[in-house]
């Protein structure tokens, strides 16, 4: 039995990572799965995605510092399910993100409240699977909602036994997940007899297979144990599913559309309704200002002046099934999810961190230690995959980066590409949007394209006397960059990173992200408050990168 209470801050984190870990371990076989609603082999990985930002999420807020446990406890519930919103990724992603934002928001009136623990987390589950159907714009019955629903109802009715067996509501609850992951289990091996696109496959749903994931690892959390039956049914089939031929979006729409929205709750049946009638597989989860909207369409243009009729529309995403079912086709059984990686350099021991935890190869560089051909070419070769995306993070570290993919290319026959990324807060954006379940091109025009549009910046202290762009500087003067060119020349901290910050802002923008450098703590924490007073609309993300020579480095998007 485990030791903390089962609403408390230690059993979040421990669900969050362990929920992670699973997915990450499970990936490729719900990947290979996915033939409904468009088999494009990617649902493992959107889960994923959207589970890992839910984690992320909630370990931010566990390293801030919050005078009152409770307080941080409450801030690391609204993190889980606002995390999971913010980076639900595919169908399935979004539908999982709205039934952990469910069970986060129930779970956390139990921390404040200290109602009985075991009701609480049956309701929270049956509060999660109402939220899903009601995302949907037509639930179909067979997918994730069904093993969702099956959980629910099992664990409404082992609440009574439950209570009654155990004075403790520990032991209730762990009764209870016990019995809803059970029933999940079983509803999933019913999937193919509710939709005949499975049975077709010979194939499990593949969301609901990622929702079993989530909830073994649940019951592993509260119960210590591993649940004995969590691998996919007797008698159907994980890797490889026989796609067949043909084009399979004939009968439906040719384009995935998604984007977070933030709008006025009043503003959303409408644009569930326009939505519905451009296409289908609409879902769209949220609430409070804050949305997350995912549609099959045909009209691109038309799904996204929805979102902007409704409100501002950010993090566009769009998707061509027939090259992405193509490369699902076409991708070696031992390829999928894993058959891509990230090589980054990264200038300090945080950004080494940050790129190592998004999946990355990382080559040590930055100012003063610029990685050579063969480090490079050495990384490539030990990422182990056949297709690898380079970010050399710095303007005089492309070259050297092309050198070294072009060799892989010719000698071991890898497919390599540089995105030209200057910055290392460029290749932060970069590999935020880095989605292994799309096609090699897609995935690099996306990265390509997101690192360029990130304005970059920093603030940096002079070291000798020396004429700028900005003016004359003398030794310990402090200088902000903007885009590689010295734009200020100050004595402080604080006032050069509010002009910086105010300069990458004029030409717009909705996220600023500030890494710290060695010695910059301080001023990050300083620059994040500087933000939220001055450009209250701007959301503002802080990381430790842990670079030298810079206290700073800013990006805007």
């Amino acid at each position: 039995m485990v030791e903390n209470a089962p609403t408390d801050l230690p059993t979040l984190v421990r669900f969050a990572e362990a929920a992670t870990t699973a997915l990450a371990e499970a990936r490729e076989e719900i990947d290979a799965l996915n033939v409904y609603p468009v088999p494009d082999g990617d649902t493992g990985t959107n889960l994923f995605l959207t589970v890992s930002a839910a984690r992320d999420a909630v370990l931010e807020v566990c390293s801030t510092s919050v005078a009152a446990e409770h307080d941080k406890l409450l801030a690391a519930y609204a993190a889980f399910g606002r995390g999971a919103l913010m980076g639900a990724r595919g169908n399935s992603g979004v539908i999982l993100s709205q039934m952990l934002g469910a069970m986060a928001q129930r779970l956390a009136t139990v921390a404040r409240d200290d109602e009985a623990q075991a009701a609480a987390w049956a309701d929270a589950m049956v509060k999660a699977t109402d939220a899903s159907y009601e995302a949907v714009g037509t639930p179909v019955e067979g997918t994730i909602l069904t093993v969702a629903r099956a959980a629910a109802d099992a664990a409404v009715a082992a609440v009574a036994e439950a209570e009654a067996d155990a004075p403790t509501p520990r032991f209730a609850v762990a009764t209870v997940i016990t019995a809803a992951a059970e029933a999940a289990r079983e509803a999933l091996a019913r999937t193919p007899e509710q939709l005949q696109v499975l049975a077709d496959a010979g194939v499990v749903d593949a969301g609901g297979r990622g929702l079993c994931v989530v909830l073994d690892a649940l019951e592993t959390v509260l119960t210590g144990r591993r649940p004995l039956d969590t691998a996919v049914p007797r008698g159907q089939r994980t890797i490889p599913v026989p796609l067949p031929t043909g084009d399979l979006t004939a009968d439906g729409p040719s384009y995935e559309v998604m984007y977070l929205l933030y709008a006025d709750d009043k503003e959303i049946p409408c644009l569930r309704s326009t939505l519905a009638g451009l296409g289908d597989s609409l879902v769209v989860v949220g609430g409070d200002g804050l949305w997350n909207v995912h549609v099959h369409v045909d009209d691109v243009g038309a799904a996204i002046e929805a979102g902007i009729d409704a409100g501002r529309p950010q993090r566009v995403r769009v998707t061509h099934f027939a090259e992405q079912v193509a490369e699902a086709r076409t991708r070696p059984v031992a390829a999928s999810a894993s058959g891509r990686r990230v090589v980054a350099v990264a200038a300090g021991d945080g950004l080494a961190e940050l790129f190592a935890e998004a999946g990355a190869v990382v080559v040590r560089g930055g100012p003063g230690e610029r990685p050579s051909t063969g480090m490079l070419l050495a990384a490539i070769r030990e990422a182990g995959v056949s297709e690898v995306v380079v970010l050399p993070n710095d303007p005089d570290s492309v070259r050297v980066a092309e050198i070294a993919a072009r060799t892989a290319e010719e000698e071991d026959g890898l497919r390599v590409t540089v995105i030209p990324s200057q910055a290392q807060v460029q290749g932060l954006a970069a590999i935020a949007v880095h989605e292994p379940g799309r096609s090699f091109d897609q995935d690099v025009l996306h990265m390509t394209a997101t690192a360029s549009h990130a304005r970059h910046g920093a603030v940096t202290i002079a070291a000798k006397q020396a004429i700028t762009m900005a003016g004359p500087c003398e030794p310990g003067d402090v200088l902000g960059v903007i885009e590689g060119d010295f734009a200020i020349v100050g004595s402080e901290l604080g006032a050069v990173a509010a002009g910086i910050v105010d300069r990458l802002l004029g030409g717009g923008g909705e996220l600023v992200t500030l890494v710290a450098g060695a010695d910059g703590a301080e001023l990050a924490a300083w620059c994040e408050e500087y933000v939220e007073s001055e450009h209250p609309t701007v959301d503002v993300m802080v990381y430790d990168g842990g670079q030298e020579r810079y206290p700073l480095l800013l990006s805007v998007e």
